[in-house]
């Protein structure tokens, strides 16, 4: 068997920000494995579908191997408990593409910095998790857009994302999902820390977002 890594991938750490992102839409559901081999242990079952928009899912390939059935498979990063979960799919029935756009949390500073082709664009600020629900550091990726309506709690759109808050395991009748949505009907003063780890942004930055950083998108969240 024989493995590659994405000239592309991030340094050790996530030092820096690469300039493009593999991905894989999934057609159908995958098996997600320890290692490139069905023997290995079984993981998560991946629906093709994320359960809000029903949208395909879309995963961030970390690295690639070919095993001696000369079957490919795909590294990617899994969505949902742990955080930062990595396992391998094979490539059968995933839809390859790729992504210049990387969003970084910066909870210290309290903003988000946009990144393309691996070059910084601009730096919005948000309200980043209090310190009892903090917006959990790791590496992520965006799993579905969501249009909310205008009496939803964050209006207008919210961007779900691969990573679960490290406190709530339930929040508000969901699985304590990390997302970055906008304040209507939440209020909060960009620049602090104040949310239940969620990252809330203008309405306008919103918009922005959802136009331009679609499923599969990497998002680093940091000190």
């Amino acid at each position: 068997m024989t493995a590659t890594a994405p000239a592309q991938a991030l340094a050790a750490g996530a030092a820096a920000v690469a300039p493009t992102q593999q991905l894989a839409t999934l057609i159908r559901a995958h098996q997600a494995f320890a290692q490139p081999d069905r023997q290995s242990a079984k993981l998560v079952v991946v629906p093709a579908h994320r359960p809000i928009t029903g949208a395909h899912t879309t995963l961030p390939v970390l690295g690639t191997a070919t095993a001696a059935d000369a079957v490919t498979w795909l590294r990617v990063r899994l969505p949902g408990r742990p955080n930062g979960r990595t396992g391998w799919i094979t490539q059968a029935n995933t839809a390859r593409s790729s992504t210049d756009w990387h969003l970084v949390v910066e909870n210290a500073r309290r903003q988000v910095v946009i990144y393309r082709a691996g070059k910084r664009v601009r730096a919005v600020p948000a309200v980043v998790g209090k310190p009892s629900t903090p917006t959990p550091l790791g590496e992520f990726f965006v799993e579905e857009d969501v249009q909310l309506r205008p009496s939803d709690a964050g209006a207008p759109y919210a961007i779900a994302l691969s990573a679960r808050s490290t406190v709530l395991q339930e929040f508000d009748g969901g699985p304590g999902q990390i997302a970055l949505h906008g304040r209507s009907n939440l209020g909060g003063v960009l620049g602090t820390a104040a949310s239940h780890g969620c990252v809330r942004l203008t309405d306008a930055t919103m918009r922005w977002f959802v136009l331009h950083i679609g499923p599969g998108a990497p998002v680093s969240i940091r000190r």
